[in-house]
């Protein structure tokens, strides 16, 4: 088992940024892959960025160049950084984590049935 905790969300203007952050625990040896989603009002969760062996990035085209997802494993910490940021954008933010290493490599969107623990989700709200 793993656990993981969010950091609060917030509010913010369109254009500002904002820092999330999710605390990783337990069985954190098993993690294989890291990764950011978000699900807005009505809509289906979707992913946002991913991470594996610290370093290697993916990012789902609509934030690409404006997220950054990284991760500190002297404190089991997930973090994104979102620049930019956008009305749209308006979400409840998910980390999640997955113990197939597969999933991390693979091209294209990743679903969210391929990740085995969330966190809590933390609301971020862009006003425009």
């Amino acid at each position: 088992q793993v656990q993981l905790v969010e950091s609060k969300g917030g509010s913010v203007q369109a254009g500002g940024s904002l820092r999330l952050s999710c605390k990783l625990s337990g069985n954190i040896y098993s993690v294989k892959c890291l990764a950011w989603f978000r699900q807005a009002a009505g809509k289906e969760r979707e992913w946002v960025a991913r991470i594996r062996d610290g370093s290697l990035t993916k990012y789902t085209g609509a934030v690409d160049n404006r997220f950054y997802i990284s991760e500190d494993d002297a404190s089991n910490t997930l973090y994104l950084q979102m620049n930019s940021l956008k009305p749209e954008e308006t979400a409840m933010y998910y980390c999640a984590v997955g113990n197939d290493a597969r999933v991390c490599s693979q091209e294209g969107k990743l679903g969210a049935h391929q990740f085995h623990f969330w966190g809590q989700g933390t609301q971020v709200t862009v006003s425009s």
